[in-house]
């Protein structure tokens, strides 16, 4: 009986200390950002480790972009640092992800029983195309839902003609 004890005590030890360590992964991936900038430094995006732009900043030199080019660049660069955040992620978690490759299949443990992580279909990628994309026609669009009647804008706001 003391040997079992042992071995159980030995196993919740090791089953605390992989959940500390799967915690201070957790506690280092929240905190990543990746920024991108533009080569001329006069537009720069950072994000979250979740890929959430947390601060977009212009340069003194950004009134000569067009509207156009701004938006397209902030698109284009939070989409990079995404990517990069992303990446760190995964690189903070790694040690997580081989341990996990390193451990039995339920049907090595089990026989007859079936490997239920093969059989869990891969999310498709996910589209970077702006609405409208054709890349984007076969989009889910909802036609049912009931539309508020929209009231006339008063005062300032995005619109106003001094952006």
């Amino acid at each position: 009986m003391a040997r079992r004890d042992t071995e159980i005590s030995g196993v919740m030890e090791e089953f605390r200390t992989r959940i500390r360590e799967i915690a201070e992964m957790q506690q280092q991936r929240v905190k990543l950002t990746a920024t991108a900038t533009t080569k001329d430094r006069q537009i720069s995006v950072t994000v979250n480790a979740n890929g959430v732009v947390i601060q977009t900043k212009f340069g003194s030199g950004i009134d000569e972009y067009s509207y156009d080019d701004i938006a397209k660049a902030i698109t284009r660069l939070a989409q990079q640092a995404a990517e990069d955040v992303f990446g760190q992620s995964k690189e903070v978690m790694a040690p997580l992800a081989e341990e996990r490759a390193r451990l039995p299949k339920l049907s090595d443990v089990i026989p007859g029983m079936p490997d239920f992580q093969s059989e869990i279909p891969m999310e498709p990628p996910v589209s970077v195309a702006p609405p409208g994309a054709a890349e984007r026609e076969d989009e889910l669009v909802f036609t049912d839902v009931e539309r508020l009647e929209e009231k006339p804008e008063t005062g300032k706001g995005v619109t106003d003609s001094v952006w």
